[in-house]
């Protein structure tokens, strides 16, 4: 059975995989909203702060579960201790849950792509526009089963043949290609109706420059909770996902130096992703346009880039195939760690596991997107706002699901098979040097549970 999990051949494969996986749409979709509510530089510095501890902690946690076990979400944690077989199985089901309503919004970002190639770009500025598509009865079910397709068949072809050589394509083309849209957001200027100018530049010193004034102790709490429940997202962890690609980490791979790595990769192209949108709506929008929330990049960024001319619908297009390429490498790892939790743990082929995979996947994807149309309804969330199906699927996964396998890891890695565990694979019993060691045990036996213990009374509401 091991033969047939197969292994990422090397370092590369494994940090380009697992950094394609990180990023994604919550790089590039969530963290500019975030960071455009929560004071721009405010939130950045907390947002490194945080992912340089409890994001690293979480990360190199499931990853060395990964590897020690050589096992799945959904068998690993029972190989460590039968007792907390449980925490695995909840680990499971996140992205179980995540699968349809991601691949439904990759159907809208693909939708989108095909707007700006076939040069209709000026469509997409319209108010109605985005609402018209994912309230229409049929569009967004072909798009979105069309990029469920796409997804599954990088799947199909395996952990070498697949998942790694699709992200040892797609991670440089994305990366070059988010650079240079972050360079030219940056050297916009645009003259309002007023009269007044506005830069790119100064769009950028509000993205990145903290600005404690005015904030309040509450408000800070609100942006810490915001940045901690953003990470979940960044790194890909709390899912079972990084337990996956542990799995398929030969034991030679510095597995330190690897995690090092995708932390670093992932927080640039979060931050390039800010940069690359947040200084273009100020230009075009002002500040009152960079409150557009989760609609910042499907309603707002159209309008910047029909503002910007002939070369928006250029520029459109690039940005709609990047962000296109990035949810393609983060749903292949939601579906890959739901089909490798199948093999592990009913010996199913990875074939037979994919097309099971791809079969629930499409008849939720459907019902996700009929949540807009005939199966529409309300209901009110305890965090205040309103869902529909998409948001109640994304609520539980998020912020219930996900803090709460978070939360048991910790406890069971820091208090149950001790931090110890860990440390031995990620040093390979000493070999290799653990730099933030006392970080690492202060995080996961401590600190690391009380944030998620607060995220977790902040997503019920009760502050």
């Amino acid at each position: 059975m091991g033969e047939n999990r197969g292994n990422f051949s090397g370092k590369v494969g494994f940090v380009l995989a697992a950094a394609g996986s990180a990023v994604g749409l919550g790089n590039i979709w969530r963290f500019p909203y975030l960071a455009a509510k929560d004071h721009g530089g405010v939130f950045i510095l907390v947002y490194i702060i945080l992912a340089l501890s409890f994001g690293f902690t979480l990360l190199t946690t499931e990853i060395a579960i990964g590897r020690k076990t050589g096992q799945g979400p959904l068998t690993a944690y029972g190989i460590l201790h039968k007792g907390w077989n449980g925490i695995g199985i909840l680990a499971w089901l996140v992205p179980v849950i995540i699968l349809p309503y991601y691949c439904t919004i990759g159907g809208w970002v693909f939708k989108y792509f095909t707007v700006y190639l076939t040069g209709a770009g000026k469509s997409a500025v319209a108010d109605t526009f985005f609402t018209g598509f994912i309230t229409s009865d049929y569009a967004p079910m072909v798009f979105g089963i069309i990029y469920l397709f796409v997804t599954a068949i990088v799947v199909f072809l395996g952990v070498d043949n697949g998942i790694e050589r699709i992200s040892k394509i797609l991670m440089p083309v994305l990366l070059i290609l988010i650079i240079g849209i972050s360079i030219y957001s940056v050297t916009l200027s645009h003259t309002a109706d007023d009269g007044t100018v506005r830069t790119g530049l100064e769009g950028l010193r509000m993205y990145v420059i903290p600005d404690f004034s005015g904030i309040s102790f509450k408000q800070f709490c609100m942006i810490v909770i915001d940045a901690m429940g953003q990470l979940f997202f960044s790194i890909s962890v709390a899912m079972g996902i990084m337990v996956t690609y542990g799995s398929y980490v030969k034991k030679d791979v510095n597995l330190m130096a690897s995690i090092n790595q995708i932390e670093i990769f992932d927080t640039v192209v979060a931050m390039l992703a800010g940069m690359m949108i947040v200084p273009a709506v100020y230009v075009f929008m002002g500040q009152e346009g960079m409150s557009g929330g989760p609609g910042l990049m499907f309603v707002s960024l159209p309008k910047v880039f029909n503002a910007m001319g002939s070369v928006g619908y250029v520029i459109g297009l690039l940005f709609f195939l990047m962000t296109l390429f990035a949810a393609v490498t983060s749903s292949v790892s939601v579906m890959e760690a739901i089909v490798s939790g199948i093999m592990d743990k009913f010996r199913f082929s990875r074939k037979k596991s994919t097309v099971i995979c791809l079969a629930y996947a499409i008849i939720t994807l459907i019902v996700v997107c009929l949540g807009y149309n005939k199966l529409y309804f309300e209901i009110k969330l305890p965090t205040g706002s309103t869902g529909q199906i998409l948001d109640v699927m994304d609520f539980l996964s998020n912020n219930i699901f996900m803090p709460l396998v978070a939360l048991f890891t910790c406890i069971f890695i820091g208090w149950v098979v001790k931090p110890k565990t860990i440390i031995d694979e990620v040093t390979n019993g000493g070999q290799i040097k653990f730099r933030r060691k006392g970080l690492y045990i202060a995080m996961v036996k401590v600190i690391a549970p009380i944030l998620l213990f607060l995220l977790l009374l902040q997503s019920f509401g009760v502050f």
